[in-house]
């Protein structure tokens, strides 16, 4: 019934009855016990697990279904086909929970039905009992406001109420938005309590100001839509959308990935002599982006790999008044001798950024405070070991793990795997298992966030925090205390907050986010008529020098590459080894 890019199969895995309801011996101990807190977006709609790590769906019935920070999901139908679906861990409710209970908002007149099903025996859906109840039914009323409803399995007497299993809503005649779901204790419906969030402030302070002795720098005024005021080219990546007003420029993104580029140089541009001068952005609107200085490469050459070959990203925010935003050059750790340019990315807001200014500048205005800088880590996209070559593997179907392991055991090479975190929790997954003996036979185990959302684009610390956390506690709970350095941003998307925040995360200045620098584009070849394509790519990467992998193994055809890939790699004369070891880490296993 679901689909689920990481871990296909689990729905038909469930715990045994009565696990949930076990540790109550006695009413007075029971509390909410929680179903979803709609905490997550890409839990929900990208690993499709509930809060309970059980299957959750709308089988993409829906138009859409929509997470808000405020722990509120959006359900906006297509018909009264469209449908939304959590499971349970089978609960015994029996003496214990009087039923469900969750906030809902809905417009005047809008109505759905509720079903709820419970097995023969638990872990087997074919033969179910199934009750349902309409919203007039329950009684239940809207009037665009949020109130809470009670689902009384009272009402469902056809239901087996030691092995309450699925929660079903259906037969939508218009949206709705849903609270937190839990199951409530005896007949008095409540409220599940969201525990405190709060995120954990970084070290904040204010560093001075002095002046730089180097001139002014004008980059972009904005008059051109193809160069900027050096001559150099500026623009977009595909999808961001670009108005162009008089000596203006009015950005509006829809996705974190997305970045606009002024460049100072076609090649290596030199910026040493305004080592300490600031970037200097005039602006209006949101300030919920991220502005990166990007470095080219030790040849200066956009046709080897990788290109850039890094760059490090400030918060604007941080550094910005409502009109201006200034920055010291030297809180980017870059070289500024080989300077590319300035990418405004990372926008985490669709509400639009209004640029009238770019220059470099040798002072900032009397009174404007420069925050500190933060940690941001270590942004690479190859090896740093001279003749190195890593292969970086991501989660994939759990059905190939096994293959994937007999074919670099037979190749006699180490591999660095980034695992999601909420997998690993999983038991039907079976990844915890398979983790640890690919990590007994020395392949490095690293962080790829709990639930693969772009973390850039989560909307706000708290949100990318707990993506962290959760992970780091599921990494170190299955691999015996395993702590690690090395994280793999989902989606390759990166900005300021989720690099400073991974560094507090993980109590260190200098984690490593790891791109790639050869990418076998299975994301893209795999599923087509041409598969093959990915075997290209590879080749084409690695002739450009690239020497530091992305691949998963989701699909048969990938894997199924996986030794001509070793084999191409090998054929450089290059060393094959972990990406701690081609990192030269002082605390990777030796070569």
């Amino acid at each position: 019934m679901l689909l689920s890019v990481l871990v296909p199969g689990f729905a038909a895995v469930l715990f045994g009855a009565g696990v949930a309801g076990a540790a109550f011996n006695e009413r007075a101990e029971c509390t909410n016990l929680l179903i979803d807190d709609w905490e997550s977006q890409s839990r929900l709609t990208f690993l499709y697990y509930n809060a309970m790590l059980q299957p959750t769906s709308d089988d993409e019935t829906m138009k859409s279904v929509v997470v808000s920070p405020d722990n509120r999901v959006t359900l906006t139908p297509v018909d009264e086909d469209s449908y939304f679906f959590s499971e349970t861990t089978c609960v015994n409710a029996e003496n214990l929970y009087g039923g469900l209970s969750l906030r809902i908002k809905a417009a005047r007149g809008t109505t759905f039905n509720v079903q709820l099903s419970s097995p023969t025996t638990c872990g087997d859906e074919e033969d179910s009992a199934v009750a349902t109840q309409s919203t007039k039914d329950l009684g239940w009323t809207f009037d665009g406001s949020e109130k809470l409803y009670s689902i009384p399995f009272s009402k469902f007497s056809e239901l087996d109420l030691t092995k309450v299993t699925t929660v079903f809503f259906g037969e939508f005649s218009g949206p709705v938005t849903f609270g937190p779901l839990s199951f409530y204790c005896g007949d008095t419906p409540t409220d599940y309590e969201l525990p405190a969030t709060t995120a954990a402030p970084a070290p904040t302070s204010t560093v001075p100001a002095p002046s730089s002795t180097a001139t002014a720098l004008l980059i972009d005024q904005f008059a051109s839509e193809d160069e900027n005021d050096l001559g150099f080219w500026h623009g977009c990546d595909e999808g961001m959308s670009l108005t162009f007003g008089r000596n203006q420029l009015t950005i509006k993104s829809s996705d974190s990935d997305y970045s606009f580029y002024s460049q100072v140089s076609e090649t290596c541009g030199d910026l040493t002599k305004y080592a300490g001068s600031y970037l200097h952005i005039q602006y209006s609107g949101s300030n919920k982006f991220s502005v990166a200085l990007q470095q080219h490469n030790s040849e200066c050459n956009e046709n080897i790999a990788p290109y850039p070959e890094t760059w490090d990203s400030l918060e604007a925010a941080r550094y910005a008044t409502a009109t201006d935003i200034y920055m010291p050059l030297s809180h980017f750790k870059v070289d500024l001798t080989r300077s590319i340019g300035f990418a405004l990315k990372g926008f985490y807001t669709t509400d639009s950024t209004v640029l009238k200014k770019i220059e470099i500048v040798p002072s900032v205005p009397s009174g404007f405070q420069v925050p500190n800088k933060l940690a941001s880590g270590n942004l690479v996209f190859a090896c740093k070991r001279p003749n190195s070559f890593a292969f970086a593997i991501d989660d994939g179907e759990p059905r190939l793990a096994q293959q994937v392991m007999q074919i670099v055991r037979e190749e006699g090479i180490q591999v660095t795997f980034f695992t999601v975190g909420a997998p690993l929790e999983d038991p039907s997954t079976n990844l915890t298992n398979v983790y640890t003996e690919m990590q007994a036979q020395g392949h490095q185990i690293a962080l790829h966030s709990y639930t693969h959302p772009p973390m850039e684009g989560l909307p706000d610390d708290a949100a990318i925090d707990w993506e962290y956390d959760q992970d780091v506690a599921a990494v170190s709970a299955a691999f015996g205390g395993l702590h690690t350095p090395y994280f793999r941003p989902p989606f390759g998307t990166e900005g300021a907050r989720m690099r400073q925040r991974l560094a507090l995360a993980l109590g260190t200045d200098d984690p490593y986010l790891v791109m790639w620098s050869v990418d076998v584009e299975d994301w893209l070849w795999a599923e087509t008529d041409t598969p093959e394509k990915q075997l290209e790519a590879f080749q084409r990467d690695v002739d450009k020098g690239g020497n530091l992998v992305v691949m998963h193994y989701l699909y048969d055809s990938t894997v199924s590459y996986l030794r001509q890939f070793i084999q191409i790699a090998k054929a450089t004369g290059k060393d094959l080894m972990r990406v701690d070891q081609c990192m030269e880490d002082p605390n990777a296993p030796p070569l």
